[in-house]
């Protein structure tokens, strides 16, 4: 591989000299501003410092029959060649070893900065809001494997990167970031802010224990500030033959859960409200006995800015969070918390909801199927 560093004004007068002395099969590895010139700090230009390369093994045109009537040059040994090949590559490892030192201490991406396959991903990453924190662990391990890979002939495809990415991915994710939808507890809440859909997914949950496990199921509601969610409770309730009460505090709810003591699952619906109140949580509280036996899960929308999740997380943290779904994966492209919730913020992903449709459109998530949305695209199955 020959390598080549350039000073230029623009990327367009470097890209016109790579072709004209690398070839067009060369590729940009690195690109970044420097400032040349000036007195004593005062009076220097901006220009870019761009490094490319190229497969260095000589490409003939077909049809030409190389020819030559001089003298055999001999006057490069063998061992003078293989040092000369051995100089080569350490300047590349060198130059491949700072992209990494900057990788490491750069707060933010810039571009052309990683070689070409690996700059792809990176671009798809945070196209799908993936966190800078997780893209930069991510990146490293890759160009780690870059550097790992410059004396191997053919280069990794793209499509070999990409199957890199996925291993880097998954390592990524523990085996604790992926649950499962868990009956094993009587009381299961559901707790969020307002329109992530708790009362559509509580019902598709009720339908899939009652339905696919043969329990005995009821709903409590305490979502009494939205007449519209216990309406549509009621509705489901009645669709899928199930009880359900609808309670205001906590001795309606002791009184509730006497009333369904023979029942085998009791699904707890709670109101949404707006989650930057910090009285939310308190009053929910007085409603709902988090201390008991119980598991809870968060319900959070996959159309929501991360951001907004993370506040979302820190406004729930007094309540012990068991696991997190995450509904609307349908209305949007952007699927960036599947990664960052399991990773970023430790919390285990039970189920996610891709639609409507009771009790279909949602499925419990493997490590192989979250690294895939993210890779692949918007994909269901």
């Amino acid at each position: 591989m020959k390598v080549k560093k350039y000073i230029v004004k623009s990327m367009a007068e470097a890209r016109a000299s790579i072709q004209t002395e690398l070839g067009k099969d060369a590729i940009i590895l690195h690109s970044k501003e420097v400032e040349t010139g000036g007195f004593l700090g005062f009076f220097t230009k901006k220009k870019l410092e761009v490094i490319a390369a190229v497969d260095s093994k000589e490409q003939e045109k077909p049809g030409v029959i190389k020819k030559s009537f001089d003298k055999p040059d001999f006057s490069h040994s063998e061992m003078e060649k293989a040092q000369h090949d051995q100089s080569v590559l350490t300047e590349e490892l060198k130059m491949v070893k700072g992209l990494l030192k900057d990788l490491s201490e750069q707060n933010k991406f810039e571009v052309n900065l990683y070689p070409a396959p690996i700059e792809r991903l990176s671009r798809k990453l945070q196209t799908h809001g993936v966190s800078q924190t997780i893209i930069q662990r991510v990146l490293k391990e890759l160009m780690m494997e870059y550097a790992a890979t410059l004396d191997q002939m053919p280069a990794l495809s793209a499509n070999g990167w990409e199957l890199k990415l996925v291993n880097v991915l998954k390592e990524e994710l523990r085996e604790s970031s992926i649950g499962d939808v868990n009956f094993d507890k009587k009381f299961i809440q559901l707790i969020g802010p307002t329109g992530v859909g708790k009362t559509t997914t509580i019902a598709k949950l009720a339908a899939w224990a009652s339905l696919k496990k043969q329990k005995k199921v009821a709903f409590i509601t305490t979502d009494t500030y939205r007449i519209a969610a216990v309406e549509q409770l009621k509705t489901y309730a009645k669709i899928l033959e199930l009880p359900l009460e609808v309670v205001y505090t906590m001795e309606e709810m002791r009184q509730a859960k006497q009333k369904f003591e023979q029942y085998d699952l009791i699904l707890i619906d709670s109101a949404g409200r707006n989650f930057t109140d910090r009285k939310y949580v308190s009053e929910l509280s007085q409603i709902i006995d988090f201390k008991e036996d119980a598991h809870t899960y968060l319900v959070l929308s996959l159309t929501s800015k991360y951001e907004d999740m993370k506040q979302i997380i820190e406004q729930f943290s007094l309540i012990e969070i068991n696991q997190v779904i995450l509904t609307k994966k349908d209305e949007t492209s952007s699927l960036g918390a599947l990664l960052n919730i399991p990773i970023e913020e430790g919390l285990p992903l039970a189920c996610v909801s891709h639609g409507q449709n009771v009790p279909d459109d949602w499925l419990i998530p493997s490590k192989e199927w979250l690294v895939s949305q993210i890779i692949r695209g918007n994909e269901h199955d």
